[in-house]
């Protein structure tokens, strides 16, 4: 109805210009939109890595264990035979195992578990985002294992050629990539429970065959042994700080990793 004193003619004027008023873009703000790849990857990773970085179990695997076997075998090599040289790529490969392995098998079990993988999916985040985040976190714990354990061992007395540094953290890509796939096969497959105890043991079997190794003919130039992936990495480790290439312990990290990445996507899932 018209306002007092107004036409019906004024009237339908006025409506048909606020009708068509057009505003311009970023007039009314926020303006709702989906993020891009790399921001959906980017806040899942910083939120993975926050709560690797923050759980005790996790340090204790994936670093205080890790920097008391280095610091040990600094102080007992007249014991063990065996020098800091010798004993830190094997340090740096069972730290690997932790957080890619052990570390990401439990906490992705247990997020299956209560429902928290599920509720991350329902939002909108992208299954492909929820495990890319989960590969940075592991990679943040990386970093910031070689940032302790390499400080740690500079001041024990350790050298090792740039080349030799650069070839390390080449295979130890390979390496946390194939324990990571191992870790999300496990985790993303069974119960917490039987994760939480498999997991555990397994962690326990690989490092006791890479210190069964390394105390019994030393790391590098395996053979069969390299099918077992500590050990291969650690041998990786060990050629890559003396400048050789490690080939033959790549491939074999290599197939772990299409293996279990295959076997992860085949057979993971997101509840349970």
């Amino acid at each position: 109805r018209p306002p007092p004193g107004s036409s019906s003619i004024n009237c339908v004027a006025v409506r048909s210009h606020h009708m068509s008023t057009t505003f311009n873009p970023g007039t009314f703000t926020p303006a709702p939109k989906r993020a891009s790849a790399g921001a959906m990857l980017l806040a899942q990773g910083k939120m993975e890595a926050k709560l690797m970085l923050r759980h005790g179990e996790q340090q204790l695997l994936s670093v205080i264990i890790p920097l008391a076997l280095l610091i040990g075998a600094a102080h007992l090599e007249s014991l063990t035979g065996h020098g800091l040289h010798e004993v830190f790529p094997m340090v740096l490969a069972v730290a690997a195992t932790s957080a890619g392995f052990t570390g990401q098998a439990i906490s992705l079990a247990f997020d299956r578990r209560y429902g928290a993988l599920k509720r991350t999916g329902a939002s909108g985040v992208p299954a492909w985002a929820i495990i890319g985040g989960k590969i940075l976190g592991v990679l943040t714990m990386v970093v910031f294992q070689i940032l302790v354990l390499g400080i740690a061992a500079y001041i024990l007395g350790l050298r090792i050629s740039l080349d030799g540094v650069l070839l390390m953290i080449l295979s130890l890509f390979f390496g946390v990539a194939a324990f990571t796939a191992m870790g999300l096969l496990l985790g993303g497959t069974l119960s917490s429970e039987v994760v939480l105890a498999l997991a555990n043991l397994i962690w326990f079997l690989l490092l006791g065959v890479v210190g069964w190794t390394l105390y019994s003919q030393g790391l590098g130039d395996n053979g069969i042994l390299n099918a077992v992936p500590t050990v291969a990495l650690a041998g990786a480790l060990t050629d890559a700080s003396n400048s050789v290439f490690p080939g033959l312990e790549l491939l074999s990290l290599l197939a772990w990793l299409a293996v279990a990445s295959f076997a992860a996507v085949r057979w993971f899932r997101f509840d349970g």
